[in-house]
């Protein structure tokens, strides 16, 4: 079978033998690229890329949160199953074991998410990355009524506008490129102004942290989506005489806020025009190497590129 597998930097289509193991085989039917694919290209692992997975187990429609872990930690056993520790082999699909850009993968048992109806698999995909989005705001305690400003319009920050709206937020956006404030506006966003009671970072940038501190009321709350691989700078003396908390965001959890992957596919099947928003780009598996060419030129207009064996 085909997998794109990371050789010297570059993505790479590649003949491989099928899955090994006993987890069930899943038949890929579609597979997004995150921006920490795009990082990931330079760590060389050993590993088939991909954690954004959606396909179907014996002609049943799933998509996969790609969380695996031991299940009995004390991270686990309170639904925190990003943060497992326990001695069992654990991590993220596609990063710690064989991924889903490829034509089948195995995955736990436990890590497979039945589809609702009004969900086809070639959208849910974007069930991971919206439940990044879903699980931000809960980390921050967002209630209906708070001012929320989205500080990045890549694919989690569209999503983040999109989780925003679903829960009864006032959600604003800001971003550099026309063609993501446009993304925004049609999921609901307005023009960033003011302050807010929440901002989300989910550029991944000092200046988009910053903007953050800025634009937070004092006692306000900051989520931490956007990942970078150097030490973030916080702006120190706004941050501390308004009383700002920072909430590191990995994720998605099944904790008090209930299953975040099982909400985030319950709010794509009832509004596909998040996945016709977010979902600018798809290409055949074959095609990879130009699926990461696009998705990783911001001047492609590109948002969510989404390959399909």
């Amino acid at each position: 079978m085909r997998a794109v597998r990371a050789i010297a930097g570059k993505p790479t289509v590649l003949d491989v033998d099928d899955p090994a193991g006993e987890w069930p085989l899943l038949e890929v039917g579609a597979v997004g690229i995150c921006g920490s694919d795009l990082t990931l290209l330079g760590w060389n692992l050993p590993v088939t890329l991909g954690h954004e997975i959606a396909g179907t187990v014996d002609g049943v429609a799933y998509c996969v949160e790609p969380t695996v872990r031991c299940g009995d930690c004390d991270q686990c056993r309170v639904g925190a199953t990003q943060r497992c520790r326990g001695s069992a082999p654990h991590g993220i699909i596609g990063v710690a074991f064989d991924g889903g850009l490829a034509d089948r993968v195995r995955v736990p048992q436990e890590c497979l998410v039945a589809l609702p109806a009004g969900l086809p698999a070639s959208d849910a995909s974007l069930v991971e990355p919206l439940a990044v989005s879903w699980h931000a705001l809960h980390k921050v305690s967002a209630v209906a009524g708070d001012r929320v400003l989205v500080v990045g319009g890549g694919s989690v920050g569209l999503l983040t506008v999109a989780a925003a709206r679903t829960m009864g937020l006032v959600v604003d956006l800001e971003t550099r490129h026309e063609h993501q404030r446009a993304a925004g506006e049609r999921l609901g966003a307005g023009a960033a102004g003011g302050q807010y009671d929440i901002t989300v970072e989910a550029a991944g940038t000092d200046s988009a942290l910053a903007t953050c501190v800025r634009r937070t009321t004092p006692g306000g709350r900051i989520a931490l989506v956007g990942m970078a691989q150097d030490d973030r700078r916080v702006p120190a003396i706004p941050f501390v005489m308004n009383e700002l908390t920072l909430v590191g965001c990995n994720c998605y959890d099944n904790g008090r806020s209930g299953h975040e992957f099982t909400r985030a596919a319950a709010v794509l099947a009832a509004d596909p025009e998040i996945a016709d928003t977010v979902i600018t780009h798809r290409f055949p598996l074959a095609e990879a190497v130009e699926a990461f060419r696009v998705a990783g030129d911001r001047g492609s207009g590109a948002i969510k590129v989404v390959l399909a064996p």
